[in-house]
């Protein structure tokens, strides 16, 4: 049994793609359930949680929607605006499967932004209604990402493809390893094992990734740290069966217990998949 902690699906014609520009001509169609669920079942993947792809409220809705016709999706990430109405926007969305929000910071020009306190009030919102940040960050922010940790303990913080290291050569930078490992002093942030291939580029196999990988699992272990294909992104960059067979390989080492929680349990627990 397999979870699969990051992916998207997508309708072109809702029109509010704004970062599907020609360098991801490849995976500028739809792609829906009836496309990932093939790829899920040779796979062995039991349940998703389908991360939102748009900075709007509709796209939200539609992920929702999504969900009420496709039983492989476990829990949805979508968008609120956390500078407004967050109780009205989450009573807009009510739904079983919401499962946290995501800004898309990384886009966001002001680095900052977090840690703006409307933002925070927003995020403390989110936090007390039972909801998770889904943190999608560069090394760049990682400081911040600690300073809102420490503001707000209550909040639980997944950080989205192990915040993109920068890689020096194969290594990731210095700056990348040090954040993380403080980041990961909170107990309540954890991290997916997502988005690698596509931030290291031509050439990335399991070999390559493993610094990042004996890193994340260094500082947060198995119990917080969890796998995702961050597909059909991935597909930019390798596809879905050969990520999942590089990270069982840097995964073989681990104890069954260990293999468990990166692949499933961890998932589950974080985003209360079994509620």
């Amino acid at each position: 049994m397999i979870i699969d902690a990051h992916q998207h699906f997508w309708r072109i014609s809702r029109g509010d793609y704004s970062w599907m520009d020609d360098s991801v001509a490849p995976i500028r169609h739809d792609l829906l359930p009836p496309d990932l669920h093939p790829i899920a079942r040779r796979n062995g993947i039991t349940g998703t949680v389908l991360v939102q792809a748009a900075p709007t409220l509709a796209e939200t809705e539609f992920l929702l929607s999504l969900a009420d016709s496709a039983p492989l999706v476990r829990g949805v990430v979508g968008w609120i605006d956390l500078t407004g109405d967050v109780p009205e926007q989450l009573a807009q969305l009510s739904h079983p499967a919401l499962r946290g929000v995501r800004p898309m910071l990384q886009d966001i020009a002001d680095e900052d932004w977090v840690l703006r306190a409307d933002v925070i009030d927003g995020l403390d919102k989110v936090a007390r209604a039972g909801l998770r940040l889904d943190a999608l960050i560069t090394p760049r922010h990682l400081r911040n990402i600690d300073q809102l940790a420490r503001r707000l303990p209550d909040l639980q913080i997944v950080v989205d493809h192990c915040a993109k290291p920068d890689f020096d050569g194969a290594a990731p930078s210095s700056d990348w390893q040090v954040g993380i490992k403080a980041l990961a002093r909170h107990p309540q942030v954890s991290c997916k094992l997502s988005g690698l291939a596509n931030e290291y580029g031509e050439g990335w196999s399991a070999e390559t990734l493993a610094g990042v990988f004996d890193h994340v699992l260094s500082c947060f272990g198995p119990d917080r740290l969890m796998w995702g294909s961050d597909w059909p992104v991935l597909n930019l960059a390798g596809d879905y069966d050969q990520w999942l067979q590089a990270a069982q390989n840097l995964a073989s080492g681990l104890s069954e217990h260990e293999r468990n929680q990166l692949f499933s349990n961890t998932a589950t627990t974080v985003y209360g998949l079994d509620n």
